[in-house]
């Protein structure tokens, strides 16, 4: 289990940037203006849907400065438990997104024939990492070795 959330992280690591820089931008343009008409649209004690609409079509315009007036007129409140449930809703969707993510099986991403079987450099008791008949990347198998030489070679050539 420890390789899917591993192999997750490794390719979601752009990601993770990528969200924390949505989600400030989504914080700013986006909640704060639903925030803030929906302060106005409940100043008078009763959800008033015009005043929403108005108050949202002007904020949405200039939410820099909606974010001023959410500050000085108290509605602090009201931003924080909208940001709260569009935060929710955001990781659940990046969370999602996150598992899709993660490998299927161990293996997953490792290239073929390459020396990502062997951990700590264990592959060299055996090849070489210099010269010798070209196996993977960095692996070659020395052709002065005593013993066992031969190679099989799995796979085909591809012909264009």
């Amino acid at each position: 289990m420890n390789y899917k959330i591993e192999g997750a992280i490794k390719r979601n690591r752009k990601n993770f940037i990528i969200f924390a820089i949505l989600w400030i931008f989504i914080a700013i343009v986006f909640v704060t203006p639903i925030a803030y008409g929906s302060f106005q649209a409940n100043s008078n004690g009763q959800f008033n849907l015009q005043i929403f609409i108005e108050t949202f079509g002007k904020s949405i315009t200039n939410p820099f400065g909606t974010l001023g007036n959410v500050l000085t007129e108290g509605a602090m409140g009201t931003y924080f438990s909208t940001l709260m449930v569009v935060t929710i809703f955001y990781s659940l969707f990046f969370f999602i997104g996150f598992v899709r993510s993660a490998p299927k099986n161990e293996f997953s991403d490792i290239e073929h024939g390459s020396s990502d079987w062997s951990q700590r450099g264990e592959q060299y008791q055996i090849l070489n990492r210099n010269k010798g008949i070209i196996l993977a990347e960095n692996n070659y198998l020395p052709v002065d070795k005593r013993g066992n030489v031969n190679v099989l070679v799995v796979g085909r050539f591809r012909f264009w």
